[in-house]
């Protein structure tokens, strides 16, 4: 492993435990207000145990892999996105050259006419499949989340039934039902407002051996003038392998689309909103779990084998000298660390993981933070009012917020927003913070922003070192509610730094920095009763 300067420990990584431990106990103290809203007893948390040794040149997020696997790859399988057209034409370029498997986790799909295309792209990679000799090789597996998938007369099930009819032995369609929606509550709450209680919110697609992580869905939208994030992992089989287990994991105990565009469980499974909700969360729990912990453990040998292997006689070189020229893997650079986040289930490595990164932020390092939905939970808030590094939070202005001009009560969303932008802008300036906490809008004339994650730029360094990308939004239901994922993206290498550098870069370009006479324009003016009714609501959205 290279040993660049900004990766080398300033001692044993264990030092970095007990802050971990203190921020969980102090979160733990507060765990109970967060989770009232979801009217239930929360199922146990599952931790790692405490880091015992810090290999000897290894970069200081190492602690990362004692909760979730380490998978070691070359910067050069890299891309970073920037476009939503490169994503939609990459989505359909990977559809059409996928051999053995297109795995598609999201919200839910669209039902306009370029959602259509991609199911033609599936429909036509999957006939070449059934003509080619022998038994078809080509697996489609699909999740969505049940709710917003089903959403309408003309919904994501309805694409996707033909599918089903015409390939029933290659393609699964699974639509993920939260388990906190049901008796009463399911029969009262209308289609919409339902979709606050939990959702199905990861966002991967994965073709064979190639991985897009993003936090946009398969619509319309995020094809044209919504940003987002991207990035491309290529020839990546390990994570490629991971997130497949994954989505087959949140599959087994999601309901499973029917040709006839009914759903059910698998044989055996206990029903999400009509069975035992601690019984069902227990089994999603260890499902989820052996999936993560399995990876882990195959990452920790692989790991130990590498390094045996490249010690002083037993080279990789003279053990694989029997392989072709070629095939030896670069030395990796870059490291990819999957965190998930699924509260409903007990499992909230994203949380504990964000959380240590910000406590651990240094003096003088700056973390460049985005999300579309301005909401962070009092956890995130505490510890960027409360630590030393400077923070540059790019989120969403109302006019280029997802709900801006909607109908009835979601268009008093963007309204909302900023009520709560304003409280926290307050905060800031009454800790005579707005040096070291600077917020910024985006705004972008006929777009939407939606774009979320983080880059770490360590003290001194001109270039991120790690980014955080996929589907979280670092608000109360990311925490609580839904489903979520994401990785850490973690490299030495320059050029890959560049890269993400470059797309912050032209993300906060797009963006003005928020002051006071921000909120004194007559567009930021809230309504009365917009400012009652969000402290009541604001966990929901």
């Amino acid at each position: 492993m290279a040993q660049g300067a900004s990766f080398v420990c300033s001692g044993c990584c264990c030092q970095q435990q007990p802050l971990l431990h203190h921020h969980l106990r102090r979160r733990e103290r507060s765990s109970w207000l967060l989770l009232a809203p979801l009217l239930s007893p929360p199922v146990p948390v599952v931790t790692a145990p405490p880091c015992s040794l810090c290999p000897e040149g290894a970069h200081r997020f190492q602690w990362i892999r004692n909760l979730v696997p380490e998978f070691g790859i070359s910067s050069s399988h890299v891309k970073v996105l920037s476009s939503p057209a490169e994503f939609y034409e990459l989505l359909k370029v990977q559809i059409k050259a996928a051999k053995q498997r297109v795995v598609m986790a999201s919200l839910y799909l669209g039902t306009g006419i370029l959602e259509q295309e991609l199911v033609y792209c599936l429909e036509e990679t999957l006939e070449k499949s059934l003509q080619a000799k022998g038994s078809p090789d080509l697996r489609v597996s699909i999740l969505l989340d049940y709710t917003r998938g089903s959403r309408g007369r003309k919904n994501s099930r309805t694409m996707l039934v033909p599918l089903l009819q015409r390939f029933p032995e290659q393609v699964r369609v699974s639509l993920f039902h939260t388990p906190n929606l049901r008796g009463l509550l399911r029969l009262l709450i209308p289609e919409r407002f339902n979709e606050t209680i939990g959702l199905q919110h990861i966002k991967v697609y994965l073709f064979d051996d190639n991985v897009i992580l993003s936090g946009a869905n398969l619509s319309d939208l995020y094809f044209t003038n919504r940003q987002d994030r991207y990035v491309l992992l290529r020839d990546s089989p390990e994570i490629a392998d991971f997130f497949t287990e994954l989505v087959d994991a949140i599959g087994d105990v999601s309901l499973q689309l029917q040709q006839d565009d009914t759903v059910q469980m698998m044989e055996g499974m206990v029903h999400p909103y009509q069975g035992d909700k601690v019984a069902y969360c227990e089994i999603a729990n260890r499902r989820v779990m052996e999936v993560i912990n399995s990876a882990r453990t195959r990452q920790e040998r692989l790991h130990a084998k590498t390094f045996h292997s490249s010690q002083p006689g037993s080279s990789l070189l003279s053990q694989q000298g029997s392989q072709a020229p070629g095939s030896l893997k670069p030395e990796p650079d870059t490291w990819i660390y999957p965190l998930i986040q699924m509260k409903p289930f007990g499992i909230q490595i994203d949380e504990m993981v964000t959380e240590t990164l910000l406590t651990e932020a240094e003096r003088d390092a700056r973390i460049y933070l985005t999300t579309g939905y301005f909401n962070l939970t009092q956890a995130y808030m505490d510890l960027i009012l409360g630590t030393r590094a400077e923070y540059r939070i790019l989120l969403a202005s109302p006019e280029v917020n997802g709900f801006f001009g909607a109908k009835g009560v979601a268009g008093a969303i963007p309204a909302a927003y900023v009520y709560i932008e304003h409280q926290f802008y307050s905060e800031v300036c009454c800790l005579q913070q707005q040096e070291r906490v600077q917020l910024q809008e985006y705004s972008r004339a006929g777009w939407t922003f939606h774009a979320k994650g983080l880059w770490l730029y360590l003290a001194g360094s001109d270039l991120p070192c790690l980014t955080l990308i996929g589907s979280p939004n670092f608000g109360y239901r990311s925490v609580h509610r839904d489903l979520e994922a994401q990785v850490a993206i973690v490299t030495e290498n320059k050029a890959l730094q560049q890269q993400l550098h470059q797309e912050q870069e032209q993300l906060y370009l797009c963006s003005g920095v928020v002051s006071t006479s921000t909120f004194e324009q007559p567009s930021r003016y809230v309504k009365l009763w917009v400012k009652l009714v969000t402290p009541l609501i604001k966990n929901f959205f």
